[in-house]
């Protein structure tokens, strides 16, 4: 175009003459063209925001590992959070992406979607194909980084990271299948069918992580001197608060694109499902620091940021179906939960979970599961809680769906790590835990020239 519009100033007949010659082959190019309408066309923008938005989580992810472990990991757990997302990714596009949104014969699973099956950029359906596995992508991947921090400090870089892939290309994508099956125009999955809610994760995103994180940590062990002779748990401090402090918040921003986005379609409800998630993000940080103030006498700034995420991870099944008072409910009882949860692993179970990332996501995902039989609300979405005079047959699916999810996630979760550990060893040396991971798996140093001193 610009070439000719040259020629046309050399000829003298101008650019507005230039342009009508142009015309024909500019009306053939735009039949050509995929056909988007403006509100389809609002929905994929809208959809690839939330996305993008959900991508920023895996940053968050990694700040909020980083500065509740210890300095001489640091970098061990940067590449985890970075290799989730980008071996991920490309696993979730092979495979993971048709084993979850496929149809389903039988019972048995088969998919023209596996490598997104060809899908054509120059039709409608495909560009809607193509941004749906954008940002359901980002949705696999924050599943499978849930479990790094819960084995954090003490697991070997390369089994961790077949423990990634399996849960990218099988785990996550096959249980995901049950509920959001039908979000692609498949059948729906036999939870999903069944009436099972869980609009943007809760148990489907969030609790699979958790359970499989709690898997690991059993399997991998506890850090050592976690635990001393006598078995009582002692504390191991983060090297950097206002980093894992500065990971929440970026949680917390980037989660309104992980709920709001889940809807795909850019309409009014994404208004009042931003105000649930954040309202319940408050309620859940509240509902954590008063809990642990009245335990401790001191209002403890890990466990008061591991109560904001708590709010989030609870109110993201139901944040369609709730009120805003209902989200403040359901954010503060899960933020005084998952104190109680941290404790009683941590002191009771002696399971060492660097993180609290099975309290915040295993057992606040479930939590907030469950309660969207309970507090759904008449006029926020498609059902009714027992709290509104619904039927206990919701809160009843629910609980269904809370122990298949934990069953199918914490079982693989073990037998995966299990065989791995055998196969190839879980677990570093006892010199190369005491050394630090950055290391002894990476030969990096994350605070290279700065002396890291401890305050005990």
């Amino acid at each position: 175009m610009k070439g000719l519009c040259t020629i046309g100033r050399k000829l003298g007949i101008g650019v507005p003459l230039c342009l009508c010659l142009l015309l024909p082959e500019l009306a053939h190019a735009a039949e050509e063209a995929p056909a988007l309408m403006p509100q389809a066309a609002g929905n994929t923008l809208w959809t690839l925001l939330g996305g993008i938005l959900v991508m920023f989580m895996q940053a968050g992810f990694a700040l909020v590992e980083c500065g509740l472990t210890r300095a001489k990991n640091a970098a061990n757990i940067i590449m985890k959070n970075v290799l989730d997302f980008a071996m991920g990714g490309i696993l979730f596009f092979a495979i993971g992406f048709g084993l979850m949104f496929g149809s389903s014969h039988g019972g048995f699973i088969g998919s023209s979607l596996f490598f997104l099956g060809g899908a054509d950029a120059s039709t409608a359906d495909g560009m809607w194909n193509l941004t749906f596995w954008f940002f359901q992508a980002m949705f696999c991947a924050t599943s499978a980084t849930i479990v790094s921090g819960s084995i954090a400090e003490r697991t070997k870089f390369s089994s961790y990271l077949i423990g990634s892939a399996l849960v990218s290309a099988f785990i996550y994508p096959i249980s995901g299948h049950w509920s959001w099956n039908s979000l692609l125009g498949g059948s729906g999955g036999w939870l999903g069918n069944m009436g099972f809610i869980d609009f943007a994760g809760s148990s489907v995103v969030h609790s699979v992580g958790g359970w499989i994180a709690f898997a690991g940590a059993i399997v991998v062990g506890p850090r050592l001197g976690k635990y001393d002779k006598n078995g009582k748990a002692r504390a191991i401090p983060g090297h950097n608060l206002p980093m894992a402090a500065l990971g929440v918040f970026i949680l917390w921003f980037a989660w309104f694109g992980f709920n709001c986005g889940s809807t795909t379609v850019a309409d009014g409800t994404i208004g009042y499902i931003a105000v649930n998630t954040c309202l319940a993000a408050c309620a859940g940080t509240l509902g954590a620091m008063f809990t642990i103030w009245f335990k401790t006498g001191k209002p403890d700034p890990s466990m008061t940021l591991n109560g904001c995420l708590a709010g989030l991870v609870g109110i993201t099944a139901g944040c369609f179906e709730v009120s805003p008072v209902g989200s403040i409910i359901i954010g503060f009882l899960a933020g005084i939960l998952v104190v109680y949860s941290v404790l009683f692993i941590d002191q009771v179970l002696k399971v060492d979970d660097p993180v609290g990332a099975v309290s915040v996501h295993g057992v606040c995902g479930a939590f907030g599961t469950l309660m969207v039989g309970l507090f759904a609300a008449p006029g926020y979405g498609t059902a009714t809680g027992l709290l509104y005079g619904g039927s206990i047959k919701l809160l009843f699916i629910q609980m269904l769906g809370v122990v298949v999810y934990f069953a199918w996630a914490f079982g693989m979760g073990f037998i995966m790590f299990k065989i791995v550990s055998a196969l190839f060893g879980m677990r570093v040396s006892q010199e190369e835990e005491l050394k630090g991971l950055d290391i002894t798996e990476h030969k990096a140093d994350a605070y290279s020239g700065f002396q890291i001193f401890s305050n005990e």
